[in-house]
């Protein structure tokens, strides 16, 4: 799922840096909504429902666990948008992936956090420092992809990588966790994690579906790179032309 949002955002970002101006920046959106929504937090929430604790049950707190989501598509936004405004210059792209890792680091532990169970949790700070670093490894590389890479092949590779490398720092998040369960069962509040699953299942197929629909109905990228090209002949043509007249006479 990773790998499959991380491809998706890819190609969105590949228009945005075709088209520019205003219409870029929805297809900048579209690949927050990729990246973050599919390729980092429905990543993480699969992740998070093979996870169990032996001697108590786990639940879900509504409201954080949709606030995770919010933060991962947020985040992600902004550091396309800060990558895109800053272009080659590398201050835009560390800021941006700065932001963004401790962003989707944050969006992570939150997510860890909505998690209701009858028992005591607790983190390792070094691993959950050694979580976060990659995170921010991670994005930082993912805005430099959406920055450079085009073509099929080149994407899909990229998409590998940001795949692997989000999958790697989710489950070094999950390793600085520890809970000693309580003596006693305690009631534990919350959704069961399969109540999830409907809105999850519907939300990812329309966006995915949406955002696929909208690659495959708007120009190719070689259909936008020869327009481009001809506009820029067109461009040279009309600074080249000499002035005339109303009749069509040159003058001078």
């Amino acid at each position: 799922m990773s790998s499959v949002g991380s491809m998706l955002g890819l190609l969105l970002t590949s228009r945005a840096r075709l088209i520019g101006g205003r219409e870029g920046k929805y297809w900048l959106v579209g690949a927050a909504f990729a990246i973050g929504g599919t390729g980092i937090w429905t990543m993480h929430f699969i992740a998070m429902l093979g996870f169990s604790v032996t001697g108590t049950v786990i639940r879900y707190d509504v409201p954080l666990t949709a606030a995770s989501a919010l933060i991962a598509v947020a985040v992600v936004g902004m550091g396309l948008f800060l990558a895109s405004y800053g272009g080659d210059r590398l201050g835009f792209l560390l800021g941006g992936g700065v932001l963004t890792g401790c962003g989707v680091a944050g969006m992570h532990y939150l997510g860890m956090a909505a998690m209701n169970m009858s028992g005591l949790v607790s983190y390792d700070p070094v691993v959950v420092s050694i979580s976060v670093l990659i995170a921010v490894a991670a994005a930082t590389v993912a805005l430099w992809f959406t920055l450079r890479v085009s073509g099929a092949f080149r994407i899909g590779g990229a998409a590998l990588v940001m795949g692997v490398a989000v999958s790697g720092m989710h489950y070094t998040g999950m390793y600085s966790m520890s809970v000693q369960t309580h003596s006693e069962m305690v009631p534990v509040h919350g959704a069961r994690a399969i109540d999830f699953l409907l809105p999850l299942i519907v939300g990812l197929s329309v966006i995915t579906v949406g955002l696929l629909l909208a690659i495959i109905l708007s120009p190719s990228e070689k259909e936008l790179r020869s327009e481009a090209e001809f506009r820029a002949r067109l461009r040279q043509r009309d600074e080249g032309a000499p002035e005339v007249d109303l009749f069509g006479t040159p003058r001078g």
